[in-house]
């Protein structure tokens, strides 16, 4: 292989540069037309529910701990007899994540133990004000779907905390259900 002379090596860089300027730009147009993101996009983080309404958080902060960034805050409390928001002894009362500091790295969803905290395709988290960026529980909880009671509510009946880890509870108990219609 014939060896480049001395006095050309810093043309080579300038090759690079001039075979772009010729090639046709690419010019997106977001926000008017959106692209699909690629179906494993780390974007926004999400509480997820059980199936009757209830929350998968424990409130056990192994997501805070592994996170790198230290952009997560979790306080967990008791549940009790009148007020249930999961199946286990804990829930998360309070749930922080400042997207101001995370950086996507998806190493709280492979810590959490009972699959509550997933990343959605959403990324538009833009924000005039650094408190914006700071969502609470209430912005990161999954919505209620039709069937679901909204917590505190016990579990349904006949069931363990083992059988909603399992995933063997599949929808609100109609007592739930009528509860629910005299609160709401």
């Amino acid at each position: 292989m014939a060896k480049t002379p001395k006095f050309l090596e810093p043309l080579a860089g300038f090759g690079v540069t001039f075979s772009t300027m010729f090639k046709k730009p690419i010019t997106e147009q977001y926000p008017e037309e959106k692209v699909p993101t690629n179906p494993r996009y780390h974007g926004r983080h999400q509480l997820n529910r059980h199936p009757d309404g209830l929350e998968k958080c424990i409130g056990c902060e192994l997501c805070a701990w592994a996170c790198p960034a230290d952009a997560i805050y979790v306080e967990g409390a008791d549940n009790t007899e009148t007020e249930r928001y999961s199946p286990g002894e804990r829930y998360g009362r309070v749930y922080q994540i400042n997207y101001l500091r995370c950086i996507g790295c998806g190493l709280c969803i492979e810590a959490c133990p009972t699959r509550a905290l997933t990343m959605t395709n959403n990324y538009e988290m833009a924000d005039d004000n650094r408190a914006g960026l700071i969502y609470e529980k209430d912005r990161l909880l999954a919505p209620l779907k039709s069937g679901m009671v909204p917590p505190p509510h016990d579990m349904y009946p006949g069931t363990t905390e083992d059988d909603y880890y399992r995933g063997d509870v599949t929808e609100a108990s109609p007592e739930q259900g009528e509860i629910a219609g005299k609160e709401g």
